[in-house]
């Protein structure tokens, strides 16, 4: 009789086909709860938080906004799944997403239970092409959105509180910036996700005690004010040293 060739996992254990059966067995046992994964993505533009709609496909929420999501594979990594909606929805790729909270309220889906696990990513609207717009796929102020299919206004306001703390603690603000940026519009961004009017003079010398500022030498134009100045953050920097950032307190 043969040798029972068994299944090699990461930690180099080996699990005979017998083993492998009992624990399927096991598993058919739980409760079946379906997984879906919602991109919550957030862009600036003309001094506005924005995040990318979409028209709700369910008769349910006929006419309502939704996020961009999916149901997620039996056999789909749950960051893979998020990529390939963002993928599909969009036609963007390889964009930074992270995932944020899950989303388990038994009664939060019309048709029974589901659990959710949002996804988070800023991006630069200047910088992006949709390259699909079924469904009415749009941006829209976060200020001024009243009400969304399911949960997702909740499922939004919750990431925007995620991105108004981690905008404190880590330079990922700067990718909804172009690259080259004055700091008045730096500033402008910061107001908007923070939803407060800051003193211009201590910003200003927050970030400049940074030194994480390049200046570029160029300044703004086509502009409707004097122009600024124009800066790039110094990624290289801020991942080369030690240093890190430890939290910006307006």
């Amino acid at each position: 009789m043969g040798k029972e060739v068994g299944i090699s996992t990461d930690d180099d254990r080996q699990f005979t086909p017998g083993l492998i059966k009992d624990a399927r067995k096991l598993v058919d046992s739980y409760p079946r709860v379906p997984i879906t994964v919602d991109c919550v993505i957030f862009g600036f533009e003309e001094n506005d938080l924005k995040i990318l709609l979409i028209r709700s496909d369910l008769e349910i929420f006929k006419g309502e906004w939704s996020l961009l999501g999916d149901f997620a594979a039996d056999n789909e990594d749950l960051d893979e799944a998020a990529q390939r909606v963002l993928q599909q929805r969009t036609g963007m790729h390889d964009v930074y997403l992270e995932q944020v909270k899950i989303f388990s309220k038994p009664d939060r889906h019309p048709g029974g239970r589901v659990l959710t696990v949002a996804y988070c990513s800023l991006l630069s609207i200047e910088h992006i092409k949709l390259d699909k717009i079924e469904n009415e796929l749009h941006w829209h102020k976060v200020t001024e959105i009243k009400s969304m299919a399911f949960d997702h206004k909740e499922i939004m306001m919750e990431c925007y509180r995620w991105l108004q703390k981690r905008i404190q603690e880590h330079p990922l603000g700067f990718n909804l910036l172009p690259k080259k940026f004055s700091l008045r519009e730096l500033q402008n961004l910061y107001e908007a996700i923070l939803n407060v009017k800051l003193d211009r003079r201590n910003f200003r010398k927050k970030f400049f005690s940074m030194d994480l500022l390049i200046d570029t030498g160029e300044m703004e134009d086509d502009v409707p004010h004097r122009p600024g100045k124009l800066y790039e953050f110094d990624f290289a920097k801020y991942e080369n040293t030690k240093r890190r950032w430890t939290g910006i307190d307006f």
